[in-house]
């Protein structure tokens, strides 16, 4: 582990956390994929993972904050996962986790009620695990940089496992499917006409 990171610390550049992606690359072939990919690139990783959030963490801006180990959240930081208002969805491991971190409540709201989460109520439910700036983030990572990393790894990978375990198969394929049909539906197509035209989109549950 000599001159490697011992852990990490994930912030914005600017007033937000992450305002979420680039609506014209969602609708892309490969957009899935680099997402998905990414976040499970921060969950895999052996060291602790710090979120500073120092700002608004919208759509995939909070799967990436919920994909770190730990959340710091600044007075203006803000979770929201408004994909129900553009036809769009999030993969079964988005939904498990942020109802494991905040509880199927907050997670309910935040996916099926598009509330915003503020700072506070983050912090109230579990999302978020200390309030604090960046600097704070940073001296909370040193500390944990000073412990033992074969440990940390081991036990980071069994709380993985243990806490998000694999779905049922038959379940698994079934959630998939339904994921899927989200993303070939014609309320998808609407909500990304809806954006082209600059209205309100019209889904119609099909």
């Amino acid at each position: 582990m000599a001159g490697e990171a011992r852990a990490i610390v994930l912030t914005g550049n600017g007033r937000s956390f992450c305002s979420g992606a680039d609506l014209d690359e969602v609708y892309t072939a490969d957009f899935r994929d680099a997402l998905y990919g990414m976040l499970h690139t921060v969950t895999d990783a052996p060291v602790p993972v710090v979120a500073a959030v120092n700002g608004p963490a919208i759509g995939a801006g909070t799967q990436l904050a919920i994909a770190a180990d730990f959340r710091v959240v600044a007075p203006r930081a803000r979770f929201a996962v408004p994909t129900a208002r553009l036809g769009l969805a999030v993969d079964p491991w988005t939904i498990r986790r942020l109802a494991l971190l905040a509880g199927n409540g907050v997670a309910r709201r935040l996916l099926l009620a598009c509330d915003q989460i503020e700072a506070d109520a983050a912090l109230a439910g579990g999302l978020a695990d200390l309030a604090g700036t960046t600097d704070e983030a940073v001296a909370w990572a040193r500390q944990m940089a000073e412990l033992a990393p074969l440990t940390q790894a081991y036990s980071k990978r069994v709380l993985n496992e243990v806490f998000e375990p694999g779905l049922d198969e038959l379940l698994g394929k079934q959630l998939d499917a339904a994921f899927e049909g989200c993303w070939v539906s014609e309320d998808f197509a609407e909500g990304r006409l809806a954006r082209t035209e600059k209205r309100p989109p019209v889904f119609r549950g099909r």
